[in-house]
């Protein structure tokens, strides 16, 4: 029985950690950078050292989230500019989201608070 509470225990703080620090990030990026938590997450896995564009199926699973959420945060940035889409060159059935010169700058940019808002709840 104790170690039940001790596993409840620790999934409630793990809980309430995410929670903070989402809905700090969540403030901060708006007020600041006007990006919400996913839309930012996006763009960081975009702006990987490797290359500035994932297929959509593997970007969904880096960011945690489904193809229809992932879609629409996609269509977001797209609408501003931050992000285009277009089809794999491999494989014509997969889509492509490719991170444009002004995703990269906003990316940048919310970088520094992003990793301030991490230090301040989780540090």
């Amino acid at each position: 029985m104790a170690v039940d509470t001790d596993l409840v225990g620790a999934w409630r703080e793990l809980l309430e950690r995410h929670a903070r620090t989402t809905s700090a990030l969540e403030r901060r990026l708006q007020q600041e950078h006007g990006l919400g938590v996913s839309e930012y997450e996006v763009l960081e896995r975009l702006a990987g050292p490797d290359k500035d564009e994932r297929r959509m199926q593997e970007l969904a699973e880096a960011v945690h989230l489904s193809q229809s959420a992932l879609s629409r945060v996609v269509a977001r940035l797209e609408a501003d500019g931050l992000v285009s889409r277009g089809m794999c060159p491999e494989d014509r059935r997969g889509i492509m989201a490719c991170l444009t010169d002004s995703g990269r700058e906003r990316y940048e940019a919310a970088r520094p608070t992003h990793r301030a808002v991490l230090a301040e709840t989780l540090g």
